[in-house]
């Protein structure tokens, strides 16, 4: 409905920005706060500001608001690459809170947010640097709006760096929206091969084991999610769920139980 994709959403509550609540079946229950924070998210990434910019700037933002002053008061905005916030009469960087001297930042009413334009490479443009995080930025940047040249940035970017996480899981995600679990599936395979200590590699990979219908495969990569993060709540719970669908209860409960312990 915002027109976020699930690495932003994931990324924003592994972040602590966003704490939403889970319903009946796991899903995510968000709160109208959390509702604007997101929205506040999809403003910025529709002026084109790489993702994880997008949550390293909302969680320094979140640190350094009074609790007083609704997020809805701010003007938030992209300036090129950054982002600036405006509070009353001042404007300072979201990511540093370094003050900016007002050129480009024009007053608002309350509530309102507003973007400068910012000019992206064309898709079929190279990164001046070809090193994995350019790559992975370049990715993350046009994700949105070319999904062909995200993923092919994205494959450029684990040709550099096969072990680079963010890179895998953002991939792997981007395939299995688009239904092509297969390919997600060797994604991770591969990355598991060069890291396999990597819990998210092994849950995400799970994920799609899941999507792809094949539950007692995705069993055991929670299980080997676990094996290595047994504080990994979301995948006790769907480690849980798997196994009352497939009718073995003492493993349900089991997962559910640890579940259960490790909510706040």
């Amino acid at each position: 409905m915002l027109g976020l994709g699930r690495s932003v959403i994931t990324g924003l509550i592994e972040a602590g920005f966003v704490a939403p609540q889970r319903g009946a079946r796991n899903e995510y229950r968000f709160t109208f706060q959390d509702v604007v924070l997101l929205r506040t998210a999809y403003q910025l990434r529709a002026a084109r500001v790489p993702a994880r910019r997008v949550i390293n700037s909302l969680k320094q933002l979140k640190a350094r608001l009074p609790l007083e002053v609704p997020l809805s008061g701010l003007r938030i905005t992209a300036v090129g690459s950054d982002v600036a916030v405006r509070e009353g009469h001042a404007s300072w960087n979201a990511e540093n809170g370094q003050f900016l001297i007002d050129f480009e930042v024009a007053a608002a009413g309350q509530g309102t947010v507003a973007f400068l334009e910012r000019t992206e490479p064309a898709a079929g443009v190279a990164p001046q640097a070809d090193d994995a995080e350019t790559w992975f930025a370049r990715a993350d940047g046009v994700e949105a709006s070319d999904p062909a040249a995200a993923e092919a940035a994205y494959r450029r970017a684990l040709v550099l760096a096969p072990a680079h996480v963010n890179a895998t899981l953002n991939l792997g995600v981007l395939l299995s929206e688009q239904g092509r679990h297969a390919d997600a599936l060797a994604v991770y395979d591969a990355a598991l091969a060069a890291a396999p200590d990597a819990p998210l590699l092994h849950f995400n990979r799970a994920v799609a084991l899941e999507d792809d219908g094949r539950p007692f495969d995705a069993l055991a990569a929670y299980n080997a999610c676990l094996a290595l993060a047994p504080d990994f709540a979301d995948a006790h719970f769907n480690a849980a769920r798997l196994h009352e669908e497939l009718g073995q209860m003492q493993g349900a409960l089991r997962h559910y139980s640890a579940y259960r312990r490790l909510q706040p």
